[in-house]
C-alpha cells in the first residue's frame, strides 16, 4: 500500500526511462490519468491507453524516445507537493520550469493542468511535478 499515488506514478515512469522500457502499465485514478493526458498533449509520451477491463483499471503508457540519440524525451520528472509537505501556487507565482523548456502540471479547481495554461485562465493550485 502507498500514500503517495502521485509519487508512485511519477517513479513508475522515471523506473522504466532509466530502464529503457517502450512501455509502462500504472494503476489508474482520475487524476494520473489527467496527468497522462497532459504528458501526451505536451509531447513527452508517444501514446497512452486507459484499460478499464479490471476494478481499477490500468493506463499503458508508451514512452517516447528520440530517433538519432536513442535517449527519453523526458529527461527529469519530479514531484514538488507531497502528502507532508503541499506546495501551493497562486495564479501570479506559477513557476517556470528550465526557463519555459519544461512543464509544471497544477491541480487546480478548475482540474488538472498546466502552469502556464493556469496562469492563462487566472487559477492557482497545487504544484504537483516538474517534467523536463
Amino acid at each position: 500500500m502507498y500514500t503517495d499515488p502521485v509519487a508512485d506514478y511519477l517513479t513508475r515512469i522515471r523506473n522504466a526511462v532509466k530502464a529503457n522500457h517502450r512501455v509502462v502499465d500504472i494503476p489508474a485514478s482520475n487524476l494520473k490519468k489527467e496527468i497522462t493526458k497532459i504528458l501526451f498533449e505536451q509531447g513527452y509520451i508517444l501514446s497512452y491507453k486507459f484499460d478499464d477491463s479490471s476494478v481499477q483499471g490500468t493506463i499503458k503508457i508508451a514512452l517516447k524516445y528520440s530517433k538519432d540519440t536513442k535517449e527519453s524525451v523526458i529527461k527529469k520528472i519530479q514531484r514538488i507537493s507531497k502528502p507532508g509537505l503541499r506546495k501551493y501556487a497562486g495564479a501570479n507565482e506559477m513557476p517556470r520550469v528550465l526557463n519555459g523548456l519544461g512543464i509544471a502540471i497544477v491541480s487546480t479547481s478548475h482540474g488538472v493542468m498546466t502552469a502556464k495554461q493556469a496562469q492563462r485562465e487566472n487559477v492557482g493550485g497545487e504544484l504537483l511535478c516538474y517534467v523536463y
